[in-house]
């Protein structure tokens, strides 16, 4: 009898501690308001843009729309709504900390500074800090960046990436921060700054998108930076959907078609993406 009652306590306490975890996940409020945050941005080709209808689109947030549709059936929703919330480089980790957004589907770098304030999917895309000049600038490497002006966005890991470079090859250049990666380009192209950095891929994506033809790309790679899906910090209910998600998009081959999508127009390729498909594609 007194094993009995010491099995039915445990269990008791197990479905306790479940309930508990349940309440306290993310998902339970997805699930009493048949609703979904996701955080997009306007400035991330081709990761998170809006198209010509002014809907958000682009690989993150295809990814994203995949992953609500995967929560919908594990919560055995009849419909899960998606409210769309727009956000930027300085106000998205605080809509993922307050809940004000439940996932961020766009190409920000996991880091382990901002592991203390958000958590993160495993990674989307793995890409490098790269520098945008002007073709008729004289400029071939960053060595040439002496003397000149670097435009990057305030707060990203670029910027930082642009600050360790010039400090390890004792270098001087004027840095100009941007709100906005639109804008940082659009001040390049004007000849306002002599670079802009971020991310390669969206770089590229970004002077194609403007019809930007006379700008051309540094052969550095200045970082590696790898890009999740940004989700509540200590959530793990929330995070193992996610990923349970990515990972059966991964293993399924679906990704391909998906990356062929979104990068077939680019010539360069991640020298990561391999890995991080491969490495994505955890078993069930």
């Amino acid at each position: 009898m007194r094993c009995f009652i010491m099995a039915l306590l445990g269990a008791m306490l197990v479905g306790h501690a479940a309930s508990a975890q349940t309440a306290n996940s993310r998902l339970k409020a997805i699930e009493e308001a048949a609703t979904i945050k996701l955080g997009y941005r306007t400035d991330s080709r081709p990761f998170s843009f809006l198209d010509p209808q002014g809907r958000p689109t682009g690989y993150s947030i295809e990814l994203c729309t995949r992953v609500a549709k995967a929560i919908e059936k594990q919560l055995a929703l009849p419909a899960l709504n998606i409210q769309w919330v727009p956000v930027d480089v300085i106000n998205r980790f605080e809509a993922i900390a307050n809940g004000t957004a439940d996932l961020e589907c766009g190409s920000t770098t996991v880091s382990l500074s901002r592991m203390k304030l958000v958590d993160f999917s495993s990674f989307i895309y793995a890409e490098s800090t790269g520098v945008m000049v002007r073709s008729d600038a004289g400029l071939f490497s960053f060595a040439d960046l002496a003397g000149k002006s670097i435009g990057s966005v305030t707060g990203s890991t670029n910027a930082q990436a642009i600050r360790d470079q010039l400090q390890r090859r004792k270098l001087e250049a004027k840095l100009v921060y941007f709100n906005d990666r639109n804008d940082g380009m659009a001040a390049l192209a004007r000849g306002e700054i002599d670079a802009f950095a971020s991310d390669k891929i969206v770089l590229l994506a970004l002077a194609q998108a403007a019809n930007l033809h006379n700008l051309s790309m540094l052969p550095e790679d200045l970082s590696f930076e790898p890009f999740a899906i940004m989700l509540p910090r200590g959530d793990w209910q929330l995070r193992l959907a996610v990923d349970a998600e990515l990972a059966r998009t991964f293993r399924s081959g679906e990704i391909v078609a998906l990356y062929g999508k979104y990068f077939s127009s680019f010539v360069t390729r991640s020298n990561w993406l391999g890995a991080v498909f491969t490495f994505g594609g955890l078993p069930d």
